[in-house]
This record gives C-alpha cells, sequence and structure tokens, in this order.
C-alpha cells in the first residue's frame, strides 16, 4: 500500500501533495486540429504550438503517451533559443482522431507526420528539426531516413536504441498487464504515475497523464468502506478495492447491488500493437547513422548504447549526451536538461539563436 506523502520542500511544511490536472494552455500557446483528407476520408491530428520565429521543432511522443508529454520541456525550451514547437497526438494516441487508428505501422506514421507539417506549412516547411521519445524517436529516423519532409536539418532522438529495445520487447506484454487498468480520477491517475516511476517529475505528470487517460464508460462495483491504497485503482480483477459485504448500522451484513461508477483509462491500448513494435525498432541505429543531417542522441544510461551507435559515437557520426538520473521519460522527468542539451546542439550547428537570456556561456560544454 502506497503511503501518504507529503511536500515538505518549503520549510519542512507537511502540505499533502497536489495531484490534480494542469492545462495545456500553461505551456503551450496554442491547440489545433490538422485535417488530413476531407469528406470521408479525413482523419484529424491534434497539435500544439508555440513561438512564431526560428527552426520548427516537430516533437513526436512515445508510445501511449501524447503531445503533452512535451508540455513542460516546450515552456523550457522556448525561453532558451528562438524557435517554433510543434508537438503532434500521434495516431491511435491523445485526442487525434483517425479512420484506420489500429495502423500503427512506420510507414504510416511516419507519413502521418509528413502529411501534418505540409497541411501546416506548405510544400516547403521552414527548416525543422525531427525530435522524437522512444518509439516518437523510431518515427523520426524512419521519417528522415524516407526523406519525407523536404527541410530537416537535424535529427533528435530521446531514449530509443535498437538494442535495448529489441531486448525488451519480449517483456512488455508483461509490464502493460501490470498497470492499473483503471483510475477512479485523473488525479489518481497522476499520482499513480508519478508514485510508480512511470513520470518522476510530479510537474510534467500534472500535465502529461491528462492526454493518457481518458473518461470511460463505468464499470459495475460498490467501492469498500475500507480506504483504498492511495492510487485508488479501479480495475477487472482487482476484487480487493470492493466489498460487496457491507455491515449496516445494526451490525448486520447485508450484500448490496452493484453501483455504477465513472472510471478514467488508458487512451490506447497498446498490447494490441504488438505486430508492429518489431517493425518500429530493428534496423533504426543504422537508419540513425545513415540519415545525412546532424544528429544528436540523448539517454537516461550508457548502458542503453548498442554496438553500432558506439562504433558510430566513437566515429564522431553524431553527438550524444547522457542525462542521469532520470527514467525512461527523459524529456519529462529532467525538462530543463533535455532543453539545455538541446538547445546547446541548435546553437553549435547554427540553426538557432539563444534567447538574450541565455547567451553560449550557458552551454560550456558548446564551446
Amino acid at each position: 500500500m502506497w503511503e501518504e506523502d507529503y511536500d515538505t520542500e518549503h520549510h519542512g511544511v507537511g502540505r499533502k501533495r497536489d495531484y490534480s490536472p494542469v492545462s495545456w494552455s500553461e505551456y503551450f500557446e496554442m491547440m489545433d486540429d490538422v485535417v488530413i483528407g476531407s469528406g470521408d476520408n479525413k482523419d484529424i491530428f491534434r497539435v500544439y504550438k508555440s513561438g512564431v520565429d526560428g527552426p520548427v521543432l516537430v516533437l513526436l511522443h512515445g508510445g501511449g503517451h501524447s503531445a503533452l508529454s512535451w508540455a513542460v520541456f516546450t515552456a523550457s525550451m522556448t525561453s532558451r533559443v528562438t524557435c517554433r514547437v510543434l508537438a503532434m497526438d500521434l495516431r491511435g494516441h491523445g485526442d487525434t482522431q483517425v479512420r484506420n487508428s489500429d495502423d500503427l505501422s512506420t510507414t504510416t506514421m511516419s507519413r502521418d507526420v509528413a502529411n501534418v507539417v505540409k497541411a501546416i506549412y506548405g510544400e516547403i516547411p521552414p527548416p525543422l528539426l525531427l525530435v522524437g521519445h522512444s518509439v516518437g524517436g523510431a518515427i523520426a529516423i524512419h521519417t528522415a531516413s524516407a526523406n519525407l519532409i523536404p527541410s530537416v536539418v537535424g535529427l533528435v532522438v530521446i531514449d530509443v536504441v535498437e538494442g535495448s529495445a529489441m531486448d525488451v520487447l519480449h517483456s512488455m506484454q508483461n509490464f502493460l498487464r501490470g498497470r492499473p487498468k483503471s483510475f477512479k480520477s485523473i488525479d489518481h491517475a497522476i499520482e499513480w504515475s508519478v508514485k510508480s516511476g512511470q513520470i518522476r517529475n510530479l510537474e510534467s505528470a500534472k500535465v502529461s497523464m491528462v492526454g493518457q487517460v481518458r473518461r470511460s464508460e463505468s464499470v459495475d462495483a460498490v467501492p469498500s468502506e475500507q480506504p483504498n491504497p492511495v492510487n485508488d485503482v479501479v480495475a477487472e480483477g482487482h476484487e480487493e478495492f470492493y466489498d460487496l459485504n457491507y455491515v449496516t448500522s445494526k451490525g448486520e451484513n447485508t450484500r448490496t447491488e452493484p453501483k455504477r461508477l465513472s472510471v478514467y483509462s488508458w487512451r490506447i491500448d497498446l498490447s494490441k500493437a504488438e505486430k508492429y513494435w518489431d517493425g518500429w525498432f530493428r534496423g533504426i541505429s543504422n537508419l540513425f547513422l545513415s540519415c545525412n543531417v546532424p544528429k544528436l542522441l540523448l539517454l537516461a544510461g550508457i548502458d542503453r548504447l548498442d554496438r553500432d551507435l558506439t562504433i558510430g559515437q566513437m566515429q564522431g557520426k553524431f553527438m550524444m549526451q547522457v542525462l542521469p538520473p532520470c527514467g525512461h521519460a527523459v524529456h519529462e522527468d529532467t525538462p530543463d536538461k533535455v532543453a539545455e542539451a538541446l538547445a546547446g546542439f541548435m546553437i553549435r550547428q547554427k540553426f538557432a539563436e539563444a534567447k538574450s537570456s541565455n547567451q553560449s556561456s550557458s552551454y560550456p560544454y558548446m564551446r
């Protein structure tokens, strides 16, 4: 059972932590729906934007997440360099609505990215960098290597390496089954994400989890009168969270009729996408190395490097930075560090200029 936790950052005052959600508008300047196609053959992609000048950072989230996972990073990034941000909900994720939401192949998802960029910026888009985390990083690599967008000037991949990714695929189903199926409220989903370690940064979790879960059809259950674990999971097969035997005021046991409860469940069932998992990651190390643009690889740990990338890094084919301590959601756990690394990369490559409050002295490793 989770223990109650309190925020003691301010002079040790014991104050219950706040797990209430935060709106996207606290971090992005605009939300929009991009329509691809027309009539009965249209797909609608949810995007979030910030900035009006400079190169465009096309941000691609990981599996199960949404564009909101880039929220805190975006605010940090746009304060460092002059740039624009375009974060999109990938097919089957977030608030994107497409006809074939189950088609999560690299070909289809890469084409989606190109179509959204073209719809927003036209046939000749401004200089842009593809930035992707996990599955989004794999899609960024496939998009860049296929030359689907003519103005890509840089490629940034966050914590996805072919070797380690392929190694963990066999245990992915067990990981997904181990997650709660649903939550009593969005607050409890946020709390679970932080305490389970999925997102280690509470600020990011408060905006990001909104894009991972949605209010779903209620389930038949009667809540127990005993205190639930603090994450208050409501899930099939978790009978311990319900007590159908209530005790009346007279001390008599009685069985009540099940009630309908509103719950929050995952927006996408990643377990159903298993047939695409291999295609996402197989061969991406060599594809990454073959992309003829400046490249940056950001990792949560040096142990994630595979043989091809180790050799490529020694040959100076890309820049790399390890950003411990953090979990797999590197850009959410340490958004400022990721923004600083990416800003330094962009300044060194002369893609963008530092904001006046962030001169080059802020990036000593870029000298």
